[in-house]
């Protein structure tokens, strides 16, 4: 187990891989796994952690509503080990920024494929997405990392909020007027119907991962990068990871107040969104840092671990090949007798042939730097 944990590439916080390992188990059948664990359980008061593994229909705020921030929170954490550090011991800046480029081209190319783009059916193409939000997210992010100091970041942070916020509430949508947050009166809704083509998804008025809720999504990966900071400072690991825990508290609360209103909302990606999202992102990412990389207990994490090094690999990939091809090879001989129990055995066979995957390409050394 030490052996494996040292395959893994110097100079990363295993507690952000781990982390982002966690984040991506829920998306390659996590979710699926726990709801029909629960309902073969049929235990009544667990039935309602199962709605925790849907999106909410408009505003509220879930636990699978946290997976995506949490990303783009990593995302901003990377990013003062590998932007920052190499800016201080003088890289090359041009080389830097082509890198930064390249790897948002990458990203974008990823997110078209991972739509259908091999399809060739472009009247029922999706131009956003998931990959595209992160290639976008990254790229002007990294900008700013690059070109401005941490008080500049935090600033900025703060700036995209409560610009998304004003433009949300005081730009006039025509046939709503200004301030509607509906689903079909918003401000986010309206520019995706004019300038974004092709198929919207995951409501009929416009895209989650439209044009202008990209802008706080930004903000997201901000709050991420100031993460990041903190965990490079000097300091005492419990004083860090205490004062992640503050911080991530004082956002669920600010988050609150914020949003009566302008209400916590995953589709749009409300300012309030942003803040509520990122204060439980700061508290995982406490509690990961606490227990991984200042108490040492690190076996248990190679699990995610391994996920957490190829997250973009493994997205990618499910959304080509199915592994349930590869693990009913096993299990076609027994699983039809397994009755209720069947899908729990299905998911968890589904998980563990797509982590045997990303775990030979993690004894490989084989990364994808996406």
């Amino acid at each position: 187990m030490s052996e494996d944990l040292e395959r893994i590439p110097p100079g990363r916080v295993v507690s952000i891989d781990a982390l982002r390992g966690f984040d991506m188990f829920w998306i390659i059948g996590g979710a699926e796994f726990v709801r029909a664990l629960v309902e073969y359980a049929d235990i009544p008061w667990l039935m309602p952690l199962t709605r925790q593994f849907s999106h909410t229909d408009w505003n509220g705020f879930t636990f699978y509503d946290l997976i995506f921030p949490l990303f783009l929170f990593i995302v901003g954490a990377s990013m003062p080990f590998a932007i920052s550090r190499r800016l201080e011991r003088g890289d090359s800046r041009r080389q830097l920024y082509l890198h930064v480029f390249q790897r948002f081209v990458t990203l974008l190319f990823l997110g078209f494929i991972y739509n259908g783009l091999l399809d060739f059916d472009f009247s029922h193409f999706r131009y956003t997405g998931v990959l595209h939000r992160i290639a976008v997210c990254y790229l002007l992010t990294a900008l700013i990392v690059m070109n401005t100091g941490i008080r500049g970041q935090a600033l900025t942070g703060v700036v995209i909020l409560l610009f998304y916020w004003a433009i949300m509430k005081l730009v006039p949508v025509p046939g709503f007027g200004a301030g509607v947050l509906t689903p079909e009166g918003n401000l986010s809704a309206f520019v995706d119907q004019k300038l974004l083509p092709g198929a919207f998804c995951c409501y009929k008025f416009g895209d989650n991962e439209g044009i202008l809720s990209t802008i706080p999504a930004v903000a997201t990966t901000l709050m991420g990068v100031l993460a990041g900071h903190w965990l490079r400072t000097g300091k005492p690991g419990a004083g860090k990871a205490l004062k992640l825990a503050i911080a991530g508290g004082a956002s669920l609360v600010l988050a609150l107040v914020w949003s009566p209103a302008f209400p916590i909302n995953k589709l749009v990606w409300a300012s309030s969104y942003v803040l509520f999202a990122g204060g439980w992102s700061l508290l995982l990412l406490a509690l990961f840092y606490w227990i991984i990389d200042v108490r040492g207990y690190r076996k248990w994490a190679l699990f995610f671990v391994v996920i957490g090094l190829n997250p973009i690999t493994i997205y990618v990939v499910q959304s080509q090949f199915d592994f349930n091809l590869v693990s009913n090879i096993f299990i076609r001989g027994f699983i039809g007798h397994l009755g209720a129990f069947r899908p729990v055995t299905e998911t968890a066979c589904y998980i563990l042939f797509s982590w045997l995957f990303l775990y030979f390409l993690y004894r490989k050394k084989i990364f994808l730097k996406a």
